[in-house]
């Protein structure tokens, strides 16, 4: 009779659950990993129509600052200073809307203005430029929400109008 002590089948048993229950894993973790490849193409359109969003608020934000400054009468400081103070705040996020999935632009074909990228590829090969005038023109709004005068004020409105065209200029396509 065998010696049940050394019997290889009953040793190689439990190995063989383990190494089954891993292999089990690494084939559920590859196939989240390929499900996870696919993502990012919902992911950044996802991300491109999240920016426009933000853009388009801060779009609306500054409407109503050059509305304020452009007008005869008196500038009404306390909500003029909120409107500099949101985009300051969205400027600061602005930047991290631009992962290199979402540089989908191409030159020529007939685009969605609601869901497709008017980003020019020339943010993703300078992106520290961009960003910096991103940061830069957040403390422009930062600033302007601080002044006490109205005349200081338009002069800061002006301003964060020239550092969002500057920017526009470079990085915004507009065919």
């Amino acid at each position: 009779m065998p010696d049940n002590r050394y019997d290889r089948t009953r040793l190689c048993r439990p190995f063989a659950v383990f190494a089954g229950g891993m292999l089990a894993l690494i084939v559920l973790a590859l196939a989240g990993s390929a499900y996870a490849i696919d993502q990012p193409v919902g992911a950044a359109n996802e991300t491109i129509f999240a920016r426009k969003i933000l853009m388009d608020s801060i779009n609306n934000n500054m409407d109503e600052l050059e509305t304020m400054v452009g007008s005869s009468g008196g500038i009404n400081l306390a909500e003029g200073r909120e409107h500099a103070e949101t985009i300051s705040v969205m400027l600061l996020a602005f930047p991290h809307l631009f992962p290199a999935p979402t540089n989908q632009w191409k030159p020529n074909v007939e685009r969605n203005p609601g869901t497709d990228t008017y980003a020019a590829p020339a943010i993703w090969e300078n992106f520290a430029d961009f960003y910096q005038k991103a940061g830069a023109a957040s403390k422009v709004a930062y600033k302007a929400a601080r002044v006490k005068q109205q005349d200081e004020f338009r002069s800061s409105v002006a301003a964060l109008r020239n550092a969002c065209d500057s920017c526009h200029a470079i990085y915004q396509k507009n065919e």
